[in-house]
């Protein structure tokens, strides 16, 4: 499986590649993490990536441990992985 990219923090390079985001909910499914997020246009795109990328990047948002990382923004790279 093909598993999408996603950044707590500005990417430091290639910034051509990266979109940006505003989280919107956080699912786990088939033991991925799903991630969907709202862009700048309103439009929802849903991120696939692994359990342990999910801990890493909400480990690096700006948000007390019990804060939600709901409304949070991030930096996406699609890669078109489905759970």
């Amino acid at each position: 499986m093909t598993h999408d990219r996603i950044h707590a923090r500005k990417p430091t390079h290639d910034l051509d590649r990266w979109s940006i985001g505003t989280i919107q909910r956080i699912d786990t499914q088939d033991g991925h993490c799903v991630v969907a997020v709202e862009t700048d246009a309103g439009e929802t795109v849903e991120l696939v990536v692994t359990l342990a990328i999910r801990e890493l990047f909400l480990s690096r948002l700006e948000i007390d441990n019990h804060e939600s990382p709901i409304g949070e923004r991030v930096w996406y790279r699609q890669h078109g992985g489905q759970a």
